[in-house]
């Protein structure tokens, strides 16, 4: 089994010099547990910390086009496939914005969504029957749901924070209540009441997922928000948004079969879930608000910081990274997807816990500190990972794609 492998070069303090490959076992083997390899480049770049491949179209075959942000250079460069395992620069490197760190491709091919960590644009760009992209059109830029002019009690996708908080508390237990932040305290958080802090929360874009019905879901991890578009003829045009408790620092997404995304907090390591609900109206759009959460688990420490999100492949389960501690945080999917539970905290086997990928009944895991790849076995009863079953080393990896 082939994977592409992204990482940072000389000019985000890495050691890669393009993206490469990781080999994991035979393509035939029932499982990806076999021995790890990293096998070159296949193609020189500059930190393509983030790796996508066309989904394909009559004319681009799927996984012949992989796009990458160019994280230090702020850009998004197409690539495509001159042999096995070659690729060269289809076109010129297109703008994005500062730190561009993630970039997502329309289901149908016609353009991609780049966000942007260091500036807090979303970026849509056109592509064309060659999967090249052009046109970036900045989206509207977002406004902080906590800032200056907001209510003293901001509310979270329609959902009282303090009573939320008081939900979370009962629903984590006595072992993880005191994860909860307290946004139930008698006085407010200070930043909430328009002063000189809150006016200075950089915006920071992080992720964008493309959701069933047209809709495009992407994270602001700088202004705790979730935000909501449809794609129109003169860019992307935001039609919602939904607020995280502050400080929690919303990074990446999954979309569940039952219909409801689930967000992993980077500053504050918790779990969110959020549903459509129909409008109070009865026709117009749905509404999407939080309908609940969890901490990760009890065993995250002072500065940790969540990274990846990702999806065992029955639904059942959901495993977060955490760098600081490198730990896989595994949680259970409960009731009708409206419900999260802590199952257990498990050591990454890498340092820096970058990304993970889940692969028949393995967990590969891209420690980009230790520069290695890590394959940890699945419990397939608990979906709990277990220890090492493989490493190989690997230039400052911050992503994983499979090879198509």
């Amino acid at each position: 089994m082939r994977f592409w492998l992204g990482g940072y070069t000389a000019d985000m303090d890495g050691t890669a010099t393009g993206w490469g490959m990781l080999l994991a076992g035979a393509a035939d083997d029932a499982s990806a547990g076999g021995a790890l390899a990293f096998a070159g480049d296949v193609a020189a770049a500059d930190s393509p910390s983030w790796l996508t491949a066309h989904p394909g179209s009559v004319t681009v075959a799927r996984g012949d086009v992989v796009y990458a942000t160019l994280e230090a250079r702020g850009q998004v460069q197409a690539f495509r496939r001159t042999g096995d395992a070659t690729f060269v620069p289809l076109g010129p490197p297109v703008d994005a914005g500062e730190a561009a760190c993630h970039v997502a491709v329309a289901p149908d091919g016609r353009f991609l969504v780049a966000s942007c960590w260091g500036d807090g644009r979303v970026v849509r760009m056109d592509l064309d029957a060659a999967g090249r992209p052009s046109s970036p059109v900045i989206a509207p830029a977002a406004v902080d749901p906590y800032g200056p002019g907001a209510a003293a009690e901001p509310r979270a996708g329609d959902i009282d924070l303090a009573a939320a908080a008081r939900a979370l508390r009962e629903a984590a237990g006595a072992e993880f209540a005191h994860l909860v932040p307290d946004h139930d305290a008698d006085e407010p958080p200070t930043e909430a009441t328009g002063g000189d802090e809150a006016s200075v929360r950089p915006s920071r874009a992080h992720q964008a997922v493309f959701l069933p019905g047209g809709l495009i879901a992407t994270t602001d991890l700088g202004y705790d928000a979730v935000r909501l578009w449809r794609d129109g003829a003169s860019g992307l045009r935001q039609v919602q948004e939904v607020a995280l408790p502050m400080g929690s620092g919303p990074r990446h997404m999954v979309w569940h079969p039952s219909g409801h995304l689930y967000v992993v907090t980077e500053t504050s390591c918790e779990l969110f879930v959020l549903a459509p609900f129909p409008p109070a109206t009865g026709s117009g759009p749905e509404v999407w608000r939080l309908v609940g959460g969890t901490p990760l688990g009890a065993g995250t420490l002072p500065g940790d910081s969540a990274a990846e999100l990702a999806m065992s492949r029955d639904a059942e389960f959901l495993y977060a990274g955490v760098r600081g501690s490198n730990t896989i945080a595994t949680l259970r999917v409960r009731g009708a997807g409206e419900l999260v539970q802590p199952v257990a905290l498990v050591d990454a086997g890498v340092d820096g816990p970058r990304h993970h990928l889940v692969v028949r009944d393995i967990l590969l895991v891209a420690g980009q500190l230790s520069e290695e790849v890590a394959s940890l076995t699945l419990d397939l009863r608990t979906g709990v990972p277990g220890r090492v079953r493989r490493r190989a080393a690997a230039p400052s990896p911050t992503c994983l794609l499979p090879a198509r």
